[in-house]
C-alpha cells in the first residue's frame, strides 16, 4: 500500500489514511491567529513533524497549538469534548503537553526549569506546572500517537494532574 492511500472508514464520510500500516485519523490544529477561522488538518506523521517544526521556529507568542480529533463527537453546545495542547520551545528543544477530556492532565518531565513554565497560543500566555516539559522527540511521538488513536490521551508520556490549572 502506498504512503498516502486513503480509505473511507464508514463514519459519515470521514476519511482515514494508512501510513506504514498505522491508521491515521483526522484532526485539526490551531496555532496561528488565522487558524481561528481556518484550522490546519495534519494527516500524516510528516504533517505532525511540520507542525512541531513550525512551533519550534515560532515567536514565543505563537509556540503552542490546540488539537482536536475530528473523529470524536461534539458536545451538545457544538464544541469538542477534548483538547490536546502542544507547546514547543525551539531554544531549549523541549515541549509541553496538556490533555483535557474527562479530566485535566499535563505532561510530567524529569527536569524542573527552576522557574515559570509558560507557552503562548495566538498571543495568549498559558502557564504550566513545574516539571511539565519533556524532550521534543517525545512531544512529536505523543502527537503522532494522538493522530493515530484519535481519541485517547497518548500513553507514551507520563502525565500529572495539575494542582491548580
Amino acid at each position: 500500500m502506498g504512503t498516502h492511500d486513503k480509505l473511507a472508514d464508514g463514519k459519515g464520510g470521514w476519511e482515514s489514511a494508512i501510513f506504514g500500516g498505522e491508521m491515521m485519523r483526522r484532526m485539526e490544529a490551531c496555532y496561528r491567529i488565522e487558524h481561528g477561522e481556518c484550522p490546519v488538518e495534519p494527516r500524516s506523521p510528516e504533517d505532525v513533524d511540520n507542525l512541531i517544526d513550525e512551533l519550534l521556529a515560532s515567536d514565543r507568542s505563537e509556540n503552542t497549538a490546540v488539537l482536536h480529533s475530528l473523529e470524536r463527537a461534539l458536545m451538545p453546545a457544538g464544541v469538542p469534548d477534548h483538547e490536546l495542547m502542544v507547546g514547543a520551545d525551539g531554544d531549549r528543544q523541549v515541549g509541553v503537553l496538556a490533555f483535557m477530556d474527562d479530566g485535566n492532565f499535563v505532561s510530567l518531565g524529569a527536569d524542573d526549569r527552576g522557574g515559570e513554565v509558560s507557552y503562548s497560543i495566538m498571543g495568549n500566555m498559558t502557564e504550566f506546572p513545574e516539571r511539565s516539559e519533556i524532550p521534543i522527540m517525545l512531544v512529536r511521538q505523543a502527537v503522532k500517537e494522538f493522530l493515530s488513536s484519535s481519541e485517547k490521551r497518548p500513553a507514551c508520556v507520563e502525565w500529572q494532574v495539575p494542582e491548580i490549572w
